[in-house]
């Protein structure tokens, strides 16, 4: 039996240019499901994560349309809403699945902290975009009334941008070892998990957001997993990306792969991050695996038979 710690794109939640609705996001992870399921039924011990990029954006906006009648909340708590709502909904498609397939376990969701360093040098440096797109006058407000980071996105308008600081530990380990021990599919660490940092003998959230794939590594070497399963909107990772001279990539080492990135292959806040993230976990411990691939492509990649597999 193996352990795989499975790190869901955003596709796998929301289809492009659909409606962001509660009822598209369910029917969504129900596909999602069939496919973790047949994982599943093969034997394996499967331990899931996930994004809320769409998710915890929503949110914000929703905080911002309704600041006159309730005060927004923070960075923080906006993460472990999502990680509540996405959890339920993975829980309710999953359940249903298995059971339908005559599987019998159990799925739990568990609010995951995960903590960082607060001298973190990304602190300093604010580089994720969250929340709503602003002209130049209501950024210059917002950073005036604020304190908000704002930056231009391209030629769509300012976003507000906060720190992305590299995951140290998952607080919950230990329960989510626990369950995970006792056969249950365990959501954690979702969205990067809720970043925190240890103050005066208790954590204290953080106003920033975590990679989603650096935290599934760190999840994946806590439990000790076998695999790493990155599921992104493309069945291979590839050299030259979108070019005539675009080469895909199926079995390739982590010291190969790290070469390729040095290159400048892969872009940042896209696939290099999953890259570096794969690479991390495969020099942790011998004889790990990671796998990065579509959604369709799961099992093919863990039965060594698609996907970039890297080792």
């Amino acid at each position: 039996m193996k352990k795989v710690v499975i790190a869901l794109g955003g596709n796998a939640l929301q289809a492009r240019g659909e409606a962001a609705t509660s009822e598209n996001q369910l029917k969504n992870v129900l596909k999602t499901a069939e496919h973790i399921a047949k994982i599943i039924s093969e034997g394996n011990q499967v331990i899931i994560s996930h994004g809320n990029g769409p998710q915890v954006g929503r949110i914000l906006l929703q905080n911002e349309a309704g600041k006159e009648l309730t005060p927004p909340m923070p960075m923080d708590v906006c993460g472990a809403m999502t990680q509540g709502m996405i959890g339920y909904h993975i829980q309710q498609g999953l359940s249903e699945v298995l059971r339908k397939n005559g599987i019998q376990k159990p799925v739990a969701t568990v609010v995951t902290q995960v903590e960082v360093d607060p001298e973190d040098p990304a602190f300093q440096n604010p580089s994720k975009p969250v929340g709503a797109f602003y002209n130049e006058e209501e950024a210059a407000k917002l950073q005036r009334e604020k304190n908000y980071v704002m930056k231009k996105d391209a030629n769509r308008g300012y976003r507000r941008v906060v720190p992305s600081p590299k995951p140290k530990n998952i607080v919950e380990i230990d329960t989510i070892r626990k369950l995970v021990d006792n056969d249950t599919v365990v959501v954690a660490s979702g969205g990067g998990g809720i970043p925190v940092y240890m103050h005066d003998g208790r954590y204290v959230g953080l106003e920033a957001v975590i990679d989603k794939d650096f935290a599934s590594e760190v999840l994946a070497e806590q439990l000790n997993a076998d695999i790493l399963l990155i599921l992104t909107e493309v069945e291979n990772v590839c050299l030259n990306y979108g070019t005539p001279d675009q080469k895909t990539l199926g079995e390739v080492s982590a010291d190969e792969l790290e070469k390729y990135a040095a290159e400048g292959h892969f872009a940042p806040g896209s696939m290099l991050p999953k890259v570096q993230a794969v690479c991390k976990f495969v020099k942790s411990k011998p004889g790990r695996k990671a796998i990065i691939t579509s959604l369709e492509n799961a099992l093919n990649g863990i039965n060594g038979t698609g996907g970039t597999i890297v080792c």
